[in-house]
């Protein structure tokens, strides 16, 4: 691991502060900076890990260990695309380097696009916890979907993930993936069609949150990697 910054001391951190100010404060080892890229990030590199590797404790092993990788060599992010893409392509390769491990000759383009754009509904959280009916249909549906998604083709799945899950363009699906726009809206047209086949074949068309990641699991991610990187209590 490389030498970690002594940490500054720097005004209360706005909640809309632009992306160089994180930057400048996480390079200084600042706790709120720190937190506020991990708060971000956690769901979409979470998802994204767990996309090609299909293993909730995998995808967690992957987050982490990307943010420690990240964080000790931020010196060597040039700004050439947004941070959260420079965090999202170093889970992906972390990923594949585990995938290649099982499978050696696996690729990324053998690997990713989308998942069902479809008709999903989020139910809203606060009914959900007062129903205990509704929120035991919502997680039923969420297994649903979550194994629907798990079944797709590896190619498909991560254009789904990233495209339709995590709402990114075309443009930053194909420079994430290394692949063409054309090559991620056929893709991404399949994984649909295939997705809404599946699922509404079992539920009916329905939409909503698979693979949340916050709260204490987000919590717990984020309180580890602060400890490996010696920032905080």
């Amino acid at each position: 691991m490389t030498a970690i910054h002594r940490t500054a001391i720097f005004p209360a951190l706005d909640a809309n502060a632009p992306e160089a100010e994180l930057i400048c404060r996480a390079l200084a080892r600042d706790e709120a900076a720190l937190r506020a890229i991990m708060q971000a990030n956690n769901r979409r590199l979470y998802r994204l890990a767990r996309g090609i590797l299909r293993s909730d404790s995998e995808a967690e092993d992957v987050v982490q260990e990307t943010y420690v990788r990240a964080f000790t060599r931020l010196e060597s992010f040039r700004g050439e695309s947004g941070l959260s893409t420079w965090l999202s392509r170093i889970a992906i390769n972390e990923a594949l380097t585990r995938v290649r491990a099982r499978k050696p000759h696996v690729e990324l383009d053998m690997l990713p696009d989308a998942v069902l754009e479809a008709q999903i509904i989020q139910f809203p959280l606060s009914s959900a916890a007062s129903d205990p009916e509704r929120s035991m249909a919502q997680r039923e549906i969420q297994r649903v979907v979550e194994r629907a998604i798990d079944e797709l083709p590896d190619v498909f799945r991560m254009v789904f993930i990233a495209r339709v899950m995590e709402g990114m363009s075309m443009e930053e699906t194909a420079e994430l993936l290394g692949v063409k726009v054309e090559t991620v809206k056929t893709r991404l047209h399949r994984a649909r069609t295939m997705l809404r086949e599946n699922v509404e074949r079992k539920i009916g068309p329905v939409v909503m949150d698979a693979f949340p990641f916050a709260g204490q699991r987000c919590e717990r991610l984020t309180e580890a990697v602060l400890k490996r990187l010696g920032v905080g209590a």
